[in-house]
């Protein structure tokens, strides 16, 4: 607060007996004390924000190689989904180098991955956006990697406990996820059904049931207008990219949080249509 220095050197100033001449005196120390406390705040915040970035980036990594050896191995498809999640994310060759050093870490024996996770949730003191953003990160992979089936759904659920993400918003995410075409392959539905590797994932939202359009803005489909209309702009809120580049998210994954907010107004405009909404 940059009056606080202000207001206690006026006093100062004034109980030295110069009366306004020390009031004077006390302001002008008071707001250079203001402008200097205010720098530090804007250092610290930047040297945060850079720290929050930098175990954001080296862990989706390590954690992403952890949980594709979730059954034991990492298989061709798995490695080309972590290809693919490097093409999204438009890594430079340096940041793709780091990436893949930490997907090889993540892959050894010895990783922790509860004190990544317990590094990362430090780092990001509270904010709970991010933590979304990193589990999601993780289901892009699992569910390009093998469709998020058998031990690999089991480790991204302790993963989401391990944040402190609820069992509801991991469904949400889900759901999110598979309207953008994740995990098709495994769905039964259309060529690559079964298992087989299709290439990149689609990043424009498929044609999706009204049920799941629903399940995206975490609202069911007896909820009114109005309620519809309020989670639509909590939604859009709490994942916009701009606002989770300034609270750490690395602006090399921004791509997927614009991706994000796509499905979500793409599951707005759905029920909207459906209801005859303005």
């Amino acid at each position: 607060m940059k009056w606080i220095g202000k207001a206690v050197g006026a006093v100062l100033g004034l109980a030295t007996g110069l009366g306004p001449v020390g009031a004077a005196i006390g302001l002008v120390i008071g707001h250079a004390y203001d402008e200097r406390m205010e720098s530090d705040d804007g250092a610290r915040h930047g040297a945060d924000l850079a720290a929050v970035r930098s175990v954001f980036f080296r862990n989706s990594f390590k954690v992403m190689g952890f949980v594709a050896k979730a059954d034991g191995r990492v298989s061709e498809r798995e490695i080309a989904a972590a290809r693919e999640i490097f093409r999204q994310f438009r890594l430079d060759e340096l940041q793709r180098r780091e990436a893949i050093d930490c997907f090889t870490a993540g892959k050894a024996p010895g990783f922790s991955l509860d004190d990544a996770l317990d590094e990362l949730v430090h780092v990001c003191g509270g904010r709970r956006d991010l933590l979304r953003m990193f589990l999601e990160v993780e289901m892009r992979a699992a569910l390009l990697g093998n469709g998020m089936q058998g031990p690999t759904r089991s480790l991204l659920m302790h993963i989401c406990r391990r944040l402190g993400v609820s069992g509801l918003e991991f469904a949400h995410l889900e759901a999110l996820l598979r309207l953008q075409g994740y995990g098709a392959a495994y769905a039964g539905a259309g060529p690559g059904a079964g298992g087989h590797w299709q290439g990149e994932a689609r990043t424009s939202p498929r044609a999706e049931p009204l049920s799941e359009a629903y399940e995206v803005l975490e609202v069911p489909d007896s909820a009114t207008d109005a309620e519809v209309k309020r989670a639509y702009r909590r939604q859009m809120s709490q994942n916009h990219p701009d606002k989770l580049v300034s609270r750490g998210l690395p602006e090399s994954m921004l791509e997927i949080a614009k991706q994000k907010t796509q499905t979500i107004q793409a599951a707005y405009e759905k029920i909207r249509v459906a209801r005859g909404m303005r």
